[in-house]
């Protein structure tokens, strides 16, 4: 499996969300670093839990900023998060349930990272240029 790599093109200009952002990606690829080693049914577990801990982190601050701009759209961007912290409880109870497995690491790498990748720079991109007038207005 391949590591997904942090580019400009995935950059929203919000230095706080930016940063959460890359660490939920390095986590992605902490667990495919260490599928290449052969360990990575070790820490399936490691980043689902990280993942159950920090997306809740990270909402939360991207939510707050929302709320501090009155964005337009916050019910609908927050029910996206609210149905990916649902998917990643699911992907954990697999886990316990099932036991770690091949299957399970590329359906978590793949469902968190497509669904993270396409969030950015759709969701995250819309909330990021609607509050930009208003927040160099501030400055």
């Amino acid at each position: 499996m391949t590591a997904y790599e942090w580019d400009s093109s995935l950059e929203t200009g919000h230095d706080k969300i930016d940063l959460q952002h890359k660490q939920l990606i390095a986590a992605v690829n902490r667990l495919l670093d260490s599928c290449s080693e052969g360990k990575g049914t070790d820490e399936l577990s490691n980043t689902l839990e990280f993942l159950n801990s920090y997306i809740i982190k990270h909402f939360s601050d991207e939510e707050k900023l929302m709320r501090f701009y009155k964005y337009a759209d916050f019910e609908r961007h927050r029910w996206y998060h609210e149905e990916f912290k649902k998917d990643v409880r699911e992907l954990t109870s697999q886990l316990l349930a099932e036991g770690p497995s091949e299957v399970l690491i590329g359906r978590v790498s793949s469902a968190i990272v497509d669904w993270l990748l396409n969030h950015i720079k759709g969701d995250d991109f819309k909330f990021a240029s609607s509050i930009a007038p208003v927040a160099e207005a501030r400055r």
